[in-house]
């Protein structure tokens, strides 16, 4: 195993960990090993902003997980069966733990609660980094935890096609599994508007390259992001891309728009004209009902998402899916306020639970309370997105 060396732990300051994942990581053990975004001018994104960015040293990572290690062979050892480890136990192993190993200890508790199967690569584009830096990470990774059923990492699609495919391949080889992408858009016009930084053409070759070299694919949606103007563009578009990629998951992201963002600016001055969630509905159904020829999985798995029960493999599922947004459009306005105001309440996680008569009432009594209507629930429901953000 490669040992760091003294020296260049002099200003090691202990475990990291950054503000951000993937939903579909919650259980991964996080390893940070880049600070913040390289790109960091995405017009709807709130994170990072104000942050420079910075590579962590080769040799703090891997202190890092060398760290890790000792707490989850601590743990292990005193876990010796499915619900084993007892509060003793944790006790007495936290009681060993040196203040600059605080924060490894306490990722290696999460990670065991998780079911320690995963690991995601921190932050927003890890991929930016010397890829012989990235392979010792991941092989590190794999000397500690052999066992780990999967390795993710985000990445853009601006880096990734100036990644040779020898180093993909590398990567792949080395046990990176997925990668997540925002691909947000495949509209053009959208991508310059938002300044993503990359074209749909550019996106088709990340996307195919990732595929190529052998990793499982996550690329990311945001519904609404084409604003009233662009909305049928950005969903014909955007489905395009993605025929011409079939990635393995596409995920939905609703767009929310918070206070300290640059399109938000637009928003205010009137420039930015944002769907409401009936036109974001008849949008998401454009979406789906022209995705064709790809066997991608579609995922909503983010409380942004009016729509959580819209999920499914294609094309097999796509009729389900696509029924589901029907459904709530041919409901009376008034249901729809109601299933609104009860889907970003946690009230409701599908059409059918406004047949239950508790939740129905919890939510008819919240739009009561803040005097919510068919006439100002959309300026409602941003206030309550933008908690989710």
């Amino acid at each position: 195993m490669l040992m760091p060396s003294k020296q260049n732990l002099n200003d090691y300051q202990g475990f990291e960990q950054g503000p951000i994942r993937p939903p579909s990581e919650a259980n991964s053990l996080l390893i940070r090993v880049t600070r913040n975004c390289p790109w960091n001018r995405c017009r709807f994104c709130p994170v990072y902003k104000g942050r420079k960015f910075s590579l962590r040293p080769r040799e703090h990572v891997l202190e890092d997980i060398d760290r890790v290690h000792r707490y989850v062979t601590a743990i292990r050892d005193a876990d010796q069966g499915p619900g084993r480890l007892t509060p003793e136990d944790v006790r007495r192993i936290g009681a060993a733990v040196a203040p600059l190993d605080e924060g490894a200890f306490q990722a290696a508790l999460h990670w065991r609660a998780g079911g320690m199967q995963s690991i995601f690569i921190q932050d927003a584009n890890s991929l930016v980094i010397k890829p012989d830096d990235l392979k010792a990470v991941l092989a590190r990774l794999r000397a500690c935890f052999p066992w780990v059923a999967r390795i993710t990492s985000y990445a853009r699609s601006h880096t990734v096609a100036r990644i040779a495919d020898a180093d993909l391949e590398a990567f792949a080889a080395a046990g990176l599994n997925r990668i997540h992408i925002g691909l947000e858009s495949g509209s053009d016009q959208v991508l310059a508007r938002m300044k993503k930084g990359i074209t749909k053409a550019g996106h088709i070759k990340a996307g195919r390259k990732i595929k190529r070299a052998g990793m499982e694919l996550s690329e990311y949606v945001m519904p609404g992001l084409g604003g009233r103007d662009l909305s049928r563009e950005h969903a014909l578009e955007t489905a395009d891309c993605l025929n011409r990629i079939d990635p393995d998951f596409i995920r939905l992201r609703t767009l929310a728009i918070p206070n300290h963002t640059e399109l938000f600016q637009d928003f205010e001055a009137g420039r930015f004209e944002k769907l409401t969630d009936r036109e974001m509905a008849a949008e998401t159904l454009l979406f789906l009902g022209t995705l064709d020829g790809i066997g991608s999985t579609v995922k909503s798995d983010h409380i942004l998402n009016l729509f959580q029960e819209v999920e499914g493999r294609l094309p097999e599922d796509k009729a389900a899916m696509t029924a589901v947004i029907r459904q709530f459009l041919d409901l009376a306005p008034e249901d729809q306020v109601i299933y609104q105001v009860g889907r970003r309440l946690g009230l409701f996680s599908r059409l059918a639970d406004m047949e239950r008569p508790n939740r129905r009432a919890r939510a008819e009594q919240a739009c009561q309370l803040y005097g919510i209507d068919a006439d100002n629930v959309d300026q409602a429901i941003d206030e309550l997105m933008k908690r989710f953000i």
